[in-house]
């Protein structure tokens, strides 16, 4: 008895060895359930976090996320559930919320063995599941991002990989990479992604298979940025690299552009248009080399070097390289697009310093795809609506970021929308004795009258022009949003308000850019398709389109949107009519088209032809102090112009029919830059 109760004892206490021993196998065999937590920013300023957990449960894993931060006052919540075997193959994925402050998601895709049912909204359809594919929509929450290289890893580095709901990736290993960070060397691995945005996105995976930072763009093409806390304090070295190797990314991509030629060129049979006031010039032959132009002239009397090769352009139109004065050159991909409209010059007026001057120095030094590059460095002040993380709250701010900006070689500043007025002046004096120009936006609390004495040479966007006109007793701040725009679309520019307000700007000798076709669209219809608007919107890269054909005005608001719309190129004329500089600019709308529009509704507003031309061209040269380089087509200067099938001349409209472009003495085709970032020519 005694001997038997022993053997049960015993083999109890084996039966409890043996499920413990399979409790530690089981616990050593499987993945650890894992948290995390990502720093978001905006600008390089951080605006939210994102927090992941993944749960692992018998050969699957269940990833949750939630991402939210707040941009300029608007709060950005978005969350996400991807269900997966161990290896990241995906079984079911949710997202639901907003990826930026005008645009929201809601998303399912189910799998079913070789089916999947995907729904969009309020559509629902069923496809074929792919051999190979992941799910994911953009470039939030961060963590599916994480997921989707770990499923990219795990199944042996696909050169493309298809997505659900839709889309198809390419993702490139870029090499190892050591990041230090408190003195501490961290070994990381650099990807780049293309199909998520458009556009490239780099991200770094660190040794733990974890994704340690992302450099992004989000919905509203605006620089995005997140980090892995422990990373937090490399962001400003992840951007600045990210630059660089997407530039040489696209650089290594240009150099097999079909129709890219170099050296000396000679082109003959084109008409020339020059920006001047000089005559046009009948089969003209244009000689180039070194990028300058070294000879002009009619074709019987220019004598074509013969080293130089040939370039036939007979029946064609030459004009100047336009220039796209309000650019916001927050992807590299910006640059062939410029490229391939026509445009040679830029000013980008705000973005991150790491991240532009690595771009700017690669462009200008012929190490990157683009147009020559001219800088205004943004500065703001503390408020829930700032943006950015180069501040000016005192007169000590203002000299620190004007001496910063100047020594890295920008030209400019540009003021953003909480800077104070007393600091307006401190900014606006402190580069006036460095020889730079101020511009940008009106700050909140101040007219154009205020911000022109406190030192402004320019200003951005005209609804800061119309705002003069406004009735003293009209108060903002109580009206809705119906009724501010309705008391805007009434002003006249006629009015004594308009008029002095005219005079004012004409004074002061003050440049504005209007962004015209940034607010046309902005106020076009909701019924009416974008591309009645601008038909660019037909030609840009997919993921691109379905953001830009959402939007406009409801019914309800649609009559007073057009009026304003006219209200606005009312005053442009009035300015351009009183001797006020006008400059072409876009922030962005359509990438590449939307300067067309801009140029063709100066036309609309009263310019001629011509005078539309030289706002794209010598107009900012001058503005800019770079006419003696740029903005129009002489001997000496640099050899930036357009060669198009159509007058502009005759129809502004053809200025759209850009065939190629010289730009700093290379020529480029403009089909297949378009293409070479997902676009249709």
């Amino acid at each position: 008895m005694k001997s038997s109760r022993c053997q049960g004892v015993v083999c109890f206490s084996l039966f409890l060895f043996i499920c413990s021993s399979l409790v530690l196998f089981a616990q050593a065999t499987s993945p650890a359930n894992e948290t995390g937590k990502f720093t978001l920013h905006k600008f390089e300023q951080p605006i939210g976090e994102e927090t992941y957990t993944i749960a692992h449960d018998g050969g699957s894993l269940t990833l949750k996320t939630d991402f939210a931060f707040t941009d300029r006052g608007t709060k950005v919540p978005l969350s996400a559930t991807l269900k997966a075997a161990d290896d990241y193959t995906p079984q079911s994925f949710i997202i639901r919320g907003n990826t930026s402050r005008m645009s929201d998601i809601d998303s399912d895709v189910e799998l079913n063995g070789s089916n999947a049912t995907i729904r969009q909204g309020k559509d629902t359809r069923s496809v074929a599941a792919p051999q190979s594919f992941f799910t994911i929509s953009g470039y939030a929450p961060v963590a599916i991002q994480m997921a989707l290289i770990r499923y990219w890893r795990a199944h042996g580095s696909p050169a493309q990989l298809a997505m659900l709901p839709t889309g198809e990736v390419r993702i490139q290993d870029r090499g190892a990479e050591t990041v230090e960070i408190g003195g501490r060397s961290i070994p990381m691995e650099r990807y780049t992604i293309r199909g998520l945005i458009w556009g490239l996105e780099t991200l770094w995976m660190d040794s733990n298979n974890n994704l340690a930072a992302l450099v992004s763009t989000d919905a509203e093409f605006d620089h995005f940025e997140a980090v892995r806390e422990e990373y937090e304090p490399a962001l400003s070295k992840f951007v600045a690299n990210a630059a660089r190797d997407e530039m040489a990314a696209l650089d290594e991509l240009s150099q097999g552009l079909s129709g890219r030629r170099t050296g000396a060129l000679a082109f003959v049979g084109a008409t020339l248009i020059n920006t001047t006031g000089k005559a046009t010039i009948a089969n003209a032959t244009i000689v180039i080399r070194d990028g300058k132009v070294i000879t002009i002239g009619p074709g019987n009397k220019v004598k074509v070097p013969p080293d130089a090769e040939r370039i036939d352009v007979t029946g064609k139109y030459i004009i100047p390289g336009l220039w796209d004065m309000h650019a916001h050159y927050e992807q590299v991909e910006w640059g062939p697009i410029y490229l391939a409209a026509g445009v040679t010059t830029v000013r980008d007026v705000g973005n991150e310093f790491e991240f532009i001057t690595a771009v700017r120095d690669a462009v200008n030094s012929g190490k990157g795809l683009g147009p020559h590059m001219l800088l205004a460095g943004v500065v703001d002040g503390d408020s829930s609506y700032a943006l950015g993380v180069e501040r000016v709250n005192s007169p000590a701010d203002a000299q620190m970021w004007v001496e910063r900006y100047h020594d890295a070689g920008f030209q400019q500043m540009k003021i953003y929308s909480s800077v104070k007025s007393e600091n307006v002046k401190a900014v606006c004096t402190d580069a006036h004795k460095l020889g730079m120009t101020v511009t940008g936006h009106i700050p909140e609390g101040m007219n154009a009258y205020d911000g022109v004495n406190d030192g402004m040479d320019q200003i951005n966007h005209i609804h800061f022009i119309l705002d003069l006109l406004e009735p003293k007793d009209f108060d903002s701040k109580k009206a809705t949003r119906e009724e501010t725009m309705k008391m805007m679309a009434s002003l006249d520019v006629n009015s004594d308000a308009g008029k002095q307000a005219v005079a004012f700007l004409r004074k002061h000798n003050t440049v504005i850019d209007p962004t015209m076709a940034l607010m046309e669209f902005a106020q076009r219809p909701a019924d009416l398709p974008a591309d009645k608007i601008e038909p660019g919107v037909d030609h840009v890269a997919p993921e691109l389109r379905e953001q830009l054909v959402n939007g406009g005005l409801p019914p309800a608001r649609a009559a007073t949107g057009q009026k304003l719309v006219q209200e606005q190129l009312a005053i442009i004329g009035a300015l351009h009519r009183a001797g006020v500089r006008i400059v072409a600019g876009t922030d962005q709308t359509v990438p590449g088209y939307s300067l067309y529009r801009e140029i063709e509704l100066y036309n609309q507003s009263g310019f001629t032809p011509m005078e539309a031309l030289q706002a794209a061209t010598i107009v900012p040269a001058r503005v800019m102090n770079a006419d003696r380089e740029s903005g129009s087509i002489e001997v000496g200067k640099r050899a930036d112009f357009d060669i198009l099938d159509a007058n502009p001349l005759e129809n502004i409209h053809n200025i759209r029919s850009v065939r190629s472009v010289v730009a700093n003495g290379v020529l480029y085709e403009s089909a297949p830059l378009w293409e070479s970032v997902g676009f249709k020519p």
